[in-house]
Formats: structure tokens, C-alpha cells, sequence
């Protein structure tokens, strides 16, 4: 079954509100078996609506439409529908006494752009909304389904889970669809497509393989599509299995995992904490741990050692190697670690200390040096990286290699406990 998802308003065309309407309703729809071929956003515009609704009717089975359903002039949604349907408006009887309700428990008396909430297309079946005044309408034209929702977000989701995917459940119109995203750092898109080459040839005609790139790692999404999904399942757990003996030590997490969360776990087994010092990442690794909830069963804490006097008074960083080496060095992440592992009483460490930009760099050290020491048990590693020019993601790509250094580090010294 395909789908297309029309949102309607200005608003969003201006940039004023953002479309998280179709990202949610994409996500749906697609774990139910129905695949979205396309997102138009239209302007509060009749003729614009009106070939919207024609275009989407030529190439999609299921067309969700959200907007233009509130009670003001501007709202013209109902309208269109009627012209496109072929039909006037009537008075949906129980709409008008929900809203009458819903108005009455405010001590809001109902007048008639109220009551107007009520009037629907005769050539729709309404679907109760029960967070809000503006009713669903489910139409049917030739071999198409076209459903209107509200725009405000909390009311499409109701409609959506309550009225619109049980009916396409007892339709028949879903099929199976098993998505599994496989997570991997530290190795660019070229490079891994090159590696997985052999792997991905080998793929059932019904397993879709997707590249998932960002800055920070590449996603790679599995989708299976077909009958039965306790088969798709199989078929795809297999090929991940399959994944993890090719790529084993790029692959930290599945689906929405987070290396932050990653390491949580990884500490939680090996029964330790973990400390933070930071200079260049300001303290964006001890915000990444904390927003995780539980994350005091092994995060200790962190010292933001933004200026050399914290990094002596705090995290006893030698005054002789800053003045010899400079805060950003091998000597200087080297103490910074051990100084708040001893500082915190940590089984682990993480320390950064780099030039974020976007000035402050020089020849030998250039905007996006930064160096990264994780610490544990019995070993300690450091490394030194060139990022790029633009200070944010200096940061962020600070955040997520420590991260993965300690990643990396816990998995040795978990493996190396159970030889």
C-alpha cells in the first residue's frame, strides 16, 4: 500500500512551525506495513489544495491530509474536500454534542464558529477525535482512502492510533514490514559500502539495505517487506548477525541507542563508575550522561577545566606542562584523566582538551586539534584528532569519539576479565 501525507498551511511554508506531523506519521505508517511515497506541504490556498488532493489520488492508495480544520476563515480545508468529493457540508450530530461537552466542562459557551467545528462533508465517515473539536473524516474514492486530521500534533496522533490504523488493520491494507537499524562509528560511508559490498549482494530481493550517514557515525537500516513477520524477523536478525562478524568493532548500538546510553550499560556490567574532565567539550559529555535516566548508577561527575588554573587546582595538571607542552597535548589529556579519576575516586576516566574554534589555532595546532584520554582498570589510551573549523561540531564530534574511545576501552577490559 502507498501512501502520501499532504500537510496543509502557511504556517509551515514560512518556516514559522516545523512539519513533526509527517515525520511522525511516516514512522506509523511504515510500522504498520505501508510504505510513504511522499510528504507535500501546500499553502492555505484552494486551487493549491484542490491539486494536491488530484495529484496525491494518481499515485497513492492512502492519502493522510492534516491542517485546515479549525474554525476561522482561514481554515478552508472542509471546503476543498466537499468540492473534491462532490458533496455539501451537513451537521454531525454527535460531533456538535462532543464539542458542546467539551465547551461546557470550560464554562465556555458554544457559538457559531463553534458549532461550525460540527459541519462535515456528507460524503465522509467521521472519526470521533477525543483530545479536540475538529472531527476526523475518512473518505473513499475509487480505490483511494483519504483521511483529514487536525494539524495540532496530540489530536492527529489520537486520531491516528484510535480511528485511522485500526480501520486499516481490519481493511486488510497493511502488510509486514521489520525495520532494524545497525549503528557504526569510526568508518566513513565509502568505505564501509566498499567492506559490505559482498554482504549486501547477497541480500533476499526483500531486504532493503539503506545508508544512513551523519557526521557523527552511519545507520544502516535493514527493512524486510512482506507476509509474515515473524519470518522477516528471522531473515533479518540473521543478516545482522552476519554484519557483526565483518564489522565488529565499528557496530556500538541498534535503532535509537546512543553511545552515551552504550557506555552506561557497559559500565553498569562492569560494576564501575565514570568521571569527566573537560575543557573543550565544556561539559557535553557530562550533559549527554546525565539526561539518561539512572545514569548515578555509574556517572560519578564531572570538572568543566576550561582555564589552566582549574586544570592545576582541580585536576592537578602540572603548571610545567602547560608551560612546556600547552593545555592542548598528549601530557596535558594524560593528566587531566588521571587527576579526576583520582579526584572522583572513578574506575574510568575521559578527558578532553582541544581548540574548538573558530579561532584560537595555529600552525602546529589548527582549529579541530583536540586530544582524547580515556582511562580504566589497567589501561589508559590517547589520542590525537584534527576535526574541522566550525566550533559546534568540534564539539560534538569531541563528544562522540570519547565516548566510543571509552566504549571501546570497558568491551577490552570486559573481554580481557573473562580470559
Amino acid at each position: 500500500m502507498k501512501a502520501e501525507i499532504i500537510t496543509i498551511g502557511d504556517e509551515i511554508l514560512i518556516g514559522q512551525i516545523v512539519d513533526t506531523n509527517s515525520a511522525w506519521m511516516a514512522e506509523q505508517l511504515n510500522l504498520n506495513g505501508i510504505e510513504v511515497f511522499q510528504i507535500t506541504s501546500v499553502h492555505d490556498d484552494h486551487g493549491h489544495i484542490i491539486k494536491a488532493l488530484f495529484d496525491a489520488e494518481s499515485r497513492a492508495d492512502l492519502v493522510l491530509i492534516t491542517g485546515g480544520l479549525g474554525p476561522t476563515k482561514d481554515d478552508i480545508t472542509k471546503k476543498c474536500l466537499c468540492e473534491y468529493f462532490q458533496c455539501s457540508m451537513r451537521l454531525d450530530e454527535p460531533t456538535l454534542a462532543a464539542v458542546t461537552e467539551r465547551l461546557s466542562k470550560r464554562n465556555i459557551q458554544i457559538n457559531l464558529l463553534n458549532r461550525n467545528q460540527a459541519l462535515v462533508p456528507e460524503a465522509c465517515t467521521v472519526l470521533h477525535n477525543s483530545n479536540g473539536t475538529a472531527p476526523g473524516m475518512w473518505f473513499e474514492k475509487d480505490d483511494t482512502i483519504f483521511v483529514s486530521m487536525p494539524g495540532v500534533p496530540y489530536e492527529m496522533k489520537g486520531l491516528m492510533e484510535e480511528e485511522v490504523l485500526p480501520r486499516l488493520r481490519e481493511n486488510g491494507k497493511v502488510k509486514s514490514i521489520y525495520h532494524q537499524t545497525v549503528l557504526v562509528y569510526g568508518i566513513g560511508e565509502s568505505i564501509l559500502a566498499e567492506q559490505l559490498d559482498e554482504w549486501e549482494t547477497a541480500l533476499p530481493s526483500f531486504v532493503k539495505l539503506a545508508y544512513l550517514p551523519n557526521q557523527l557515525m552511519v545507520r544502516l537500516r535493514l527493512s524486510a517487506y512482506g507476509d509474515n513477520m515473524d519470518e522477516l524477523k528471522e531473515v533479518v536478525e540473521a543478516r545482522i548477525r552476519e554484519l557483526e562478524t565483518i564489522i565488529p568493532d565499528n557496530i556500538f548500538g541498534y535503532n535509537d541507542d546512543t553511545i552515551s546510553g552504550i557506555t552506561g550499560k557497559l559500565l553498569q556490567q562492569a560494576g564501575a563508575m565514570v568521571a569527566v574532565a573537560e575543557s573543550c567539550t565544556g561539559g557535553n559529555i557530562a550533559h549527554l550522561y546525565t539526561e539518561v535516566p539512572g545514569s548515578s548508577d555509574y556517572f560519578k561527575g564531572g570538572v568543566v577545566a576550561y582555564s589552566n588554573e582549574v586544570k592545576m587546582a582541580l585536576l592537578g595538571v602540572k603548571e610545567e606542562t602547560l608551560m612546556t607542552q600547552g593545555a592542548v597535548s598528549r601530557e596535558t589529556a594524560l593528566e587531566m584523566v588521571h587527576g579526576v579519576k583520582k579526584a572522583l575516586q572513578t574506575d574510568y576516566g575521559i578527558a578532553t582538551t582541544g581548540i574548538a574554534g573558530p579561532d584560537g589555532g595555529t600552525d602546529e595546532k589548527p582549529v579541530g586539534t583536540v586530544w582524547i584520554a580515556v582511562s580504566g582498570k589497567k589501561e589508559t589510551v590517547v589520542e590525537c584528532f584534527r576535526f574541522h573549523h566550525n566550533r559546534e561540531r568540534n564539539i560534538e564530534r569531541s563528544t562522540q569519539t570519547a565516548l566510543n574511545m571509552l566504549r571501546q576501552l570497558i568491551t577490552s577490559e570486559l573481554k580481557s576479565e573473562l580470559k
